[in-house]
């Protein structure tokens, strides 16, 4: 029976990753020549769909980062941009007016400038390559539809966000809160293999719909560090606090340098099999004009022109988290219509209107020595005898985790404090 106030819709936008993997690539979209996609995305000189939509991933990554870190400088960050943005286009798809174009320019794509069916084959390009097998890394996405029982959903939502997201659609007895939460939570820890558990704290019964996004991702650094030379070290959260870090060193050749435009130290570090990890690591009391002088032009820069030099690096081996009410973050960024009764989600169900009643993302980050599971291999190399600089990161650090085939930026954060959980 249709109702005059809209039904819940639960969006669940959710990560886990295990080390960082490539992100310069996703964040520098079409500034950088990927040399590592499969060889078919270049016949004929056509762009490949996904990396048409990298650019706007990048600006939404660095859009909702500057959101985040307005909100706090005490607290660390960590966030998917891809998983947010893959659940918001998704949803789109049975948006209608003014809900619809208020996430389209919110997730930072201009629909005069590129077609919507574009902007869908791009995100189906780009969870296909994601998803594509890779026995140097592992790296998972997926979508699930819960559904109340007894709804009926459009037949034609239904198609697209199975073709175009790879979705899957659940039947869900939203009545029993608890069942239902098991349900969406069992979901989310199998497909994080155990790192997201308990996602949904918290369940309206009037919820009719809800759905998930989750990104998993675990990598092998290609140059690892020795696990014996890890020591407790003070890490400098402010001037007026330190606390104690397992302190990760080794002395080789990496691609860091200087970079004076803004006032920091850049360190990018390759795992085993496409991704990169970007640290930027700024000058005492410059955090602020790092945040507001970072682009995506700036990092395609750092990827074009990378070279290594020998150096003394010390990173803290940690855990950090991010839980975000997509409803407050987004609302200040221009998604307000779809969280208010006057939502218009007619797309996806004729009969009873829906809003999107909570939107939650979580995500995970762990950084080892190895980057995921220990190995009975010892790199070594060699360096030259002058005397390299020394890097500490040890104090607050942004971190950038770029997918190069993709050219989209899998995670973003900022390390204030690695004891914080």
């Amino acid at each position: 029976m249709a109702s005059s106030i809209p039904w819940g819709l639960l969006l669940l936008a959710g990560l886990c990753c295990l080390a960082p993997r490539s992100l310069a690539a996703s964040l520098l979209g079409a500034a950088v020549q990927d040399t590592g996609a499969p060889h078919h995305d270049h016949e004929h000189h056509e762009e490949p769909a996904c990396h048409k939509i990298a650019p706007n991933l990048a600006d939404f990554a660095f859009s909702m980062y500057r959101q985040v870190a307005h909100g706090s400088n005490t607290t660390n960050i960590f966030f998917s941009p891809v998983s947010i943005a893959t659940a918001f286009a998704l949803l789109s798809l049975g948006a209608k007016g003014d809900t619809h174009s208020e996430i389209m320019k919110g997730l930072r794509f201009n629909l005069t400038e590129r077609a919507e069916g574009e902007v869908h084959q791009g995100f189906q390009h780009l969870l296909r390559t994601l998803n594509h097998p890779d026995n140097q890394l592992q790296l998972t996405t997926g979508n699930g539809l819960f559904i109340a029982e007894g709804m009926k959903l459009l037949d034609k939502f239904l198609e697209d966000v199975k073709n175009l997201y790879h979705s899957e659609a659940f039947s869900t007895n939203f009545g029993d809160t608890e069942a239902a939460k098991k349900q969406i939570n069992d979901y989310v820890e199998k497909g994080t293999q155990g790192k997201i558990v308990d996602l949904v704290k918290d369940l309206d019964k009037d919820t009719a719909f809800a759905l998930v996004n989750y990104i998993f991702f675990k990598g092998k650094w290609e140059k690892p560090f020795e696990e014996e030379h890890t020591t407790v070290e003070d890490f400098h959260v402010d001037e007026h606090t330190t606390v104690k870090v397992p302190m990760m060193s080794r002395l080789g050749m990496f691609d860091v340098h200087h970079c004076n435009k803004l006032s920091s130290w850049v360190l990018l570090m390759d795992y085993v099999g496409n991704a990169t990890a970007i640290f930027i690591l700024p000058n005492q009391g410059k955090m602020h004009h790092l945040e507001d002088t970072l682009t995506k032009e700036v990092l395609a820069k750092f990827l074009e022109n990378r070279h290594t030099r020998s150096a003394s690096l010390r990173l803290p081996k940690l855990t950090i988290s991010g839980t975000y009410d997509l409803k407050t973050v987004l609302s200040k960024m221009g998604i307000t219509r779809v969280f208010s009764n006057d939502a218009d989600l007619s797309g996806i169900t004729e009969k009873e209107p829906l809003k999107l009643s909570k939107g939650v993302h979580k995500a995970v980050l762990t950084i080892d020595e190895k980057g995921t599971e220990a190995t009975g291999a010892t790199f070594m190399e060699a360096i030259p005898m002058s005397m390299p600089p020394g890097v500490d990161f040890n104090s607050p650090f942004l971190i950038i985790i770029y997918d190069r085939n993709t050219k989209s930026p899998l995670f973003v954060g900022k390390v204030v404090n690695p004891t914080q959980q």
